[in-house]
């Protein structure tokens, strides 16, 4: 994953943000929807672009692309910051290959302890039963 290329690619728009804010909200477009087209990207491999197609399929529209939207502040170039971030965040996670589990076997000491325990917390029940006469 390139960011640098990536981030060149991204198309931003602004659109009037809802919610409060008065009349500051009709007359400033500070709400920002940055897409981002993962098909097309040169910033990808072609492992990458078909890795994310995987995992972000609910959140991709039906041509391939990649769209966020941030109205978190009430300044446009926050939210543009905030968008990008997000966007990183999100392919970052996306594209983390998890390590495989290595199955492990418990050691003859372990088993050993295990199984002891398991002998004596069977005596101590039977110890509390009345005896047999």
């Amino acid at each position: 994953m390139n960011t640098s290329v990536i981030i060149n690619e991204l198309k931003f728009k602004a659109i009037r943000s809802s919610g409060s804010g008065g009349q500051h909200v009709n007359k400033v477009s500070s709400k920002i929807e940055l897409t981002l087209d993962i098909i097309t990207s040169t910033g990808f491999t072609d492992d990458e672009k078909l890795r994310l197609n995987q995992k972000l399929s609910s959140r991709l529209t039906k041509s391939g692309v990649l769209v966020l939207q941030c109205d978190d502040s009430r300044s446009q170039h926050r939210n543009k910051e905030l968008a990008i971030k997000r966007l990183l965040d999100i392919l970052k996670t996306n594209l983390h290959i998890p390590k495989k589990r290595k199955r492990t076997k418990p050691s003859k000491a372990a088993i050993k302890k295990r199984l002891d325990n398991k002998q004596k917390h069977s005596l101590k029940k039977a110890n509390r039963k009345k005896p047999s006469l």
